[in-house]
């Protein structure tokens, strides 16, 4: 519903969230989230306002993780999983093998919405603006290093890390390795096979997370 909304609070409701709830689910109060909270609310009958009630003892499940990730085809599967795992924002990367740069962010926005809805989070990650790779502070970031398919030896987990990066479906280029590896980004290993880009996301949050 939006941040910063609280008990007793009056908002106008969109046409197609009202048609829903009356008309579909044939019902006036329903469970609404924002900001981490949960709370009792319900629908007027002509359908163009939501009154806000009393908050739920429902605690959020969503984590302080940022996913950096580079636009792929199948963008909206990797949000998918990330929001169901938690992750609180989106940090989309231009890196020098990202071929999908056409993404419909508004309707991005309504999958991850509609993800944390069916998760049972009270919250909505944020999609942050796109940014190239040399406007990234790597030097806490924990990255996807798909050198470990290639035979270097590298941790397969780091609890507690912020911010996650995984590459395209080329993966990162030597350039980038490289500049992983001078910031002292911590490269882990997601195993011994090649992973497409959406399934190396979610392997490499279940990694950092305690």
């Amino acid at each position: 519903m939006g941040d910063n909304i609280q008990t007793g609070d009056t908002i106008p409701v969109a046409r197609d969230i009202a048609h829903y709830l009356i008309r579909v689910m044939r019902r006036h109060d329903f469970l609404a989230f924002g900001g981490g909270a949960e709370y009792n609310a319900t629908v007027s009958d002509d359908g163009k306002t939501i009154t806000i009630g009393e908050k739920t003892s429902h605690i959020d499940p969503s984590n302080g993780v940022t996913l950096l990730f580079s636009p792929i085809k199948k963008t909206d599967d990797l949000l998918n999983m990330a929001t169901q795992m938690g992750v609180a924002a989106f940090q989309p990367v231009i890196t020098a093998r990202t071929v999908a740069n056409h993404i419909n962010w508004a309707r991005m926005e309504k999958i991850i919405t509609e993800s944390a809805e069916q998760s049972n989070r009270n919250s909505v990650p944020k999609i942050l603006p796109v940014k190239k790779f040399d406007e990234i502070d790597l030097s806490h970031v924990v990255f996807a290093d798909e050198r470990a398919a290639y035979g270097a030896e590298l941790p397969t987990v780091a609890h507690g890390a912020k911010y996650i990066f995984v590459g395209p479906e080329g993966g990162f280029a030597d350039s980038e390795f490289a500049a992983f590896d001078a910031a002292g980004a911590i490269g882990i290993s997601l195993g011994k096979t090649i992973l497409r880009a959406e399934l190396a996301a979610a392997i490499a949050i279940s990694r950092v997370l305690k």
